[in-house]
């Protein structure tokens, strides 16, 4: 009998472990980034909000169906810097590499983050700025900046918040000029054949015939 518990233990373990599917990392659901910047650089918040060169984490906070919040902390995340709403932008290949792109500034300014892609993703986060700020980058870049006139610390009021883009003019024009639509893939591609689920569905059937075997041998 114990040699009989001990099979059917046994069986049981194994047919449960082939239904444990491994999840997504905590990672890959906020996109936590660890970046170091050699200089200081500027990103939305309230008032100049400027980056002293260090070590700082990237986080998505909350994904909303058009647009992101997404904070910055400290090397060890006891502190927030600034909360930033962001949209999703658009690259037509990933890397395997985190990026930064940056507006351009004045001589003598730091560089400010127009966007950022984490590793593997080919949709990033577009940074929203203060009015007054979009327009003056847009301005020395000669080009469109997303902006938003609701305070960048009210992390409620920026789930709702209006989001324009502003020319070098201060003219509102379409978001579209900004960000990049999703890329068009003309093949979907599918998990190949010896990916699916029936494998274990035979194996687990398998299994219990066993179990049913051992069951009837041993009560017999």
């Amino acid at each position: 009998m114990k040699l009989f518990t001990k099979c059917l233990i046994v069986v049981c373990v194994l047919a449960v472990s082939l239904f444990v599917l491994p999840g997504a990392s905590a990672d890959d659901w906020n996109k936590k980034t660890v970046v170091t910047f050699s200089a200081p650089v500027e990103v939305p918040g309230v008032g100049a909000q400027v980056l002293p060169a260090g070590t700082y984490v990237f986080k998505v906070m909350d994904w909303l169906s058009d647009r992101h919040i997404v904070q910055i902390f400290n090397e060890d995340q006891t502190h927030v810097y600034t909360t930033i709403l962001a949209i999703p932008n658009y690259r037509l290949h990933a890397t395997d590499k985190t990026v930064m792109t940056f507006k351009e500034r004045a001589q003598g300014e730091p560089e400010a983050i127009r966007a950022w892609f984490y590793p593997g993703a080919q949709s990033g986060e577009e940074f929203v700025y203060p009015k007054s700020k979009a327009l003056e980058l847009a301005k020395i870049a000669n080009e469109p900046v997303l902006e938003t006139p609701t305070p960048m610390a009210d992390v409620e009021a920026l789930k709702t918040a209006p989001i324009e883009a502003l020319n070098p003019a201060g003219e509102p024009v379409p978001v579209a000029e900004v960000v990049q639509a999703p890329v068009q893939i003309a093949k979907v591609e599918t998990l190949p054949q010896t990916a699916s689920y029936m494998p274990l569905l035979f194996c687990a059937g398998m299994l219990s015939l066993a179990a049913a075997g051992l069951i009837t041998k041993y009560s017999s």
